[in-house]
């Protein structure tokens, strides 16, 4: 592996974002240590009780009086590592600016770590038509279509919202899951491929799902992501299957590959984002990992490394969505449009490393970072999304299927 050169502790990246009174992850790192440097529905269970149903045939949530004129707050639940921190991680810079800017306080909680695990926890609320405690909060793709049909998020108010009906991406304005984007506007968007730590594989490069899976330096030492789509869309693609249209067939042989891989002891577990620690650490080798965790760990060890299988691999998105009865609606509909300015979104991307949904962000990336603006598992090229697959929209019948089998399957 190549040795990245030291750069100069007042680079131009770093000198920009001194200026800005910005620091990202990797111009710290360089900075501080001199070094170089991310439509299923399913009919489980109750419908729910938040109101009626919609002309679309799914259900309408109810909403609560909105109390975001008197009380300026918004409560925003979100996945871990997934937003600007300060340099000495004791603040989150773009919610304090726009916490001075609107008066309002964010309450931001890193309680999000797996979608199932989430939707556990706020379903039974959702369903006995009980407020969350939560205004905002970002589900992956097919969550939303679970929580659209079965009313527990509201219609977006896009008067509210008018950064995000001008820049969103083009690519993401007419997705299967939210015709029109009535429900959802992305957060972020990502991969999902192979990490690696070389330390740990003996400088070995993993690059395919079956590397993954059967090499015995890897043995009791992968791990593989607890969201079904991701792992078992690699797979397919592995066995020369499109995720978009694939049969039951299919899908019983990808999982039969998976349930080898865990009966000869290949893989140490099944994780949501907490593989990261494990990664850096060299407990664990390899694993199914998203591009923005990766692109974060390699500012702090150059021996964690990213494939994106040339067999094509999973493109997802995070949404925003506002779940019904939620207490400060127009405050939650404020601070997404407020993230739907490119230079806050860029303040973000500098961070967090995913793709950006909005429009503009590349050219406000390349005056904080030059390098991030030109890194394609953040700002992918044509090519890179030729090889990017979503997994298909599921039946009813096909949800409770899958993903029993997956259930089993990453059960101890």
């Amino acid at each position: 592996m190549a040795t990245r050169p030291t750069p100069d502790p007042l680079s131009p990246a770093l000198r920009v974002a001194l200026a800005r009174g910005l620091t990202t992850r990797r111009t710290l790192m360089a900075g501080a240590l001199g070094l170089g440097t991310t439509a299923a529905l399913s009919a489980c269970g109750s419908e729910g009780r938040g109101g009626g149903s919609g002309a679309s045939g799914t259900r309408t949530a109810a909403a609560a009086e909105d109390l975001s004129d008197t009380e300026k707050v918004v409560n925003w639940s979100n996945w871990t590592q997934y937003i600007d921190v300060s340099d000495d991680e004791a603040s989150r810079p773009t919610l304090d600016a726009f916490t001075q800017e609107t008066g309002i306080e964010v309450e931001y909680t890193e309680d999000y770590n797996d979608n199932d695990e989430f939707y556990a926890k706020v379903r039974p609320l959702l369903d006995g038509g009980e407020d969350t405690g939560r205004d905002l909060w970002c589900s992956t793709d097919w969550m939303v279509a679970r929580l659209i049909q079965q009313g527990y998020v509201q219609e977006l108010d896009y008067a509210n919202i008018p950064n995000g009906e001008k820049n969103l991406v083009e690519s993401l304005r007419q997705v299967e899951f939210d015709p029109g984007r009535k429900f959802s506007l992305p957060w972020q968007s990502g991969f999902a491929g192979i990490a690696y730590n070389l330390d740990a594989t003996g400088g070995t490069e993993v690059e395919t799902m079956t590397q993954l899976l059967t090499d015995p330096r890897l043995k009791g030492k992968v791990t593989l992501l607890t969201e079904m789509r991701d792992t078992v869309g690699l797979v397919l693609l592995e066995m020369g299957k499109d995720p978009a249209a694939f049969t039951d067939a299919d899908f019983d042989a990808a999982m039969q590959m998976l349930q080898d891989a865990k009966d000869s002891g290949q893989l140490k577990g099944f994780t949501g984002n907490d593989y990261t620690d494990g990664l850096t650490k060299g407990d664990i080798a390899a694993c199914v990992a998203w591009t923005g965790d990766v692109v974060q760990l390699q500012f702090e060890n150059d021996a964690v490394q990213y494939a994106l299988p040339q067999a094509g691999f999973m493109l997802w998105s995070d949404n925003f969505v506002v779940p019904a009865l939620a207490k400060h609606k127009k405050n939650a509909e404020t601070l997404i449009d407020y993230y739907y300015r490119p230079e806050v979104m860029a303040e973000v991307e500098a961070w967090v490393n995913y793709i950006p949904p909005v429009q503009g962000t590349q050219a406000e990336l390349e005056a904080i970072d030059p390098e991030l603006a030109s890194n394609e598992l953040i700002v992918p090229s044509d090519d890179v999304l030729a090889r990017a697959h979503v997994f298909r929209g599921l039946t009813p019948e096909e949800e409770q299927r899958y993903t029993s089998a997956y259930s089993d399957l990453t059960a101890s």
